[in-house]
């Protein structure tokens, strides 16, 4: 190796240190842990994880879930939406909000407009996908917005946001008392977080529970926890168009690293639903199933690894619903 060669290897060595330094100065973790740290923070009751529920299009679906999560004794905290308070009528929707209520179900329905169905092609395209959940030009934001106002107005008091624009917007007017000050903004798998950074910002934005790629390993993850106390939402198991992940056995380092953490249970070689109506009832209604099923196969890793991890109460493990 040259002089000036070593001199440029030094330059280097000298440059990663300086940005790691940057990167310590903004309280953000200056390199993804090597030994991963137990996660001190926790849900406000104390609890470490929660199970939430992904794909459940309306009303039958939800009900679904919550026989089967009943009949198994699976916890269930939450319950989440991808077809789009859009596709739900007012009906629909007042009753996906009182089975939530009457259980003590969090449940949460994407805000409706997207690229992926907008007049665009970008997010078809295998470059463009990314921008799949972004919302184009000011039309877009301004009906992403009445979709919350509307949904609000229904009683619906949390949604699933994949535009960080328009995460900003509805941070502003929860602040400013133009939205429920208890709505829950729940940053989309469509607004990809894989940074410490990029957490930290929607965080700042007002994101009050972030749902992080599939693909991020345990080290990954306990960077971004180290950055940000807000819930993590975080596949265990993860449909096919996003990858097909199953992390089953990670389920005990997945609580303890990332706590407090929503995990969460989909079904791989599933046929998609979005967006979800009467032509695909069955199969919704199935999948749902299906993914309290898969939930109670993870807990049981979960419990069989870590059983000292705190979880919520939960009445579908009591069994006590509606009237009860």
């Amino acid at each position: 190796m040259t002089v000036s060669s070593q001199e440029s290897a030094m330059s280097g060595q000298e440059g990663i240190a300086a940005t790691r330094g940057v990167l310590e100065s903004l309280g953000l973790p200056r390199r993804d842990p090597g030994e991963l740290p137990s996660s001190p923070s926790r849900f406000s009751d104390g609890a470490q994880w929660r199970v939430e529920i992904p794909s459940v299009e309306g009303p039958a679906p939800l009900r679904a879930v919550l026989d089967e999560a009943t009949c198994r004794h699976v916890p269930v905290h939450r319950v989440s939406q991808g077809s789009g308070l859009m596709m739900l009528t007012r009906s629909e929707t007042e009753e996906m909000v009182a089975l939530g209520r009457a259980w003590g179900v969090e449940v949460s329905l994407f805000v409706g407009p997207r690229a992926s169905w907008d007049v665009g092609v970008q997010a078809t395209t295998p470059s463009g996908r990314v921008v799949s959940g972004s919302l184009r030009g000011a039309d877009q934001l301004v009906y992403a917005v009445e979709d919350v106002r509307r949904g609000c107005e229904l009683g619906v008091r949390s949604v699933l946001v994949a535009d960080i624009g328009l995460l900003h917007v509805l941070g502003v007017m929860k602040e400013r008392g133009d939205l429920p000050g208890d709505l829950v903004l729940k940053v989309s798998i469509s607004l990809p977080v894989c940074n410490p950074a990029t957490a930290r910002v929607v965080e700042d934005l007002g994101a009050t529970t972030i749902n992080l790629p599939v693909d991020l390993t345990l080290a990954q993850i306990a960077g971004i926890r180290a950055a940000v106390s807000l819930p993590l939402d975080v596949y265990v198991e993860a449909a096919d168009d996003f990858g097909g992940v199953v992390r089953h056995y990670e389920v005990a380092e997945l609580t303890r690293v990332a706590a407090p953490v929503h995990l969460k249970f989909t079904v791989r070689n599933a046929p998609g639903i979005y967006p979800s109506g009467g032509h695909l009832a069955g199969v919704a209604e199935a999948t749902a199933r299906e993914r309290v099923r898969r939930a109670e196969l993870g807990l049981s890793i979960l419990e069989r690894y870590y059983p000292e991890a705190t979880t919520t109460a939960a009445a579908t493990v009591t069994g006590r619903g509606p009237g009860d």
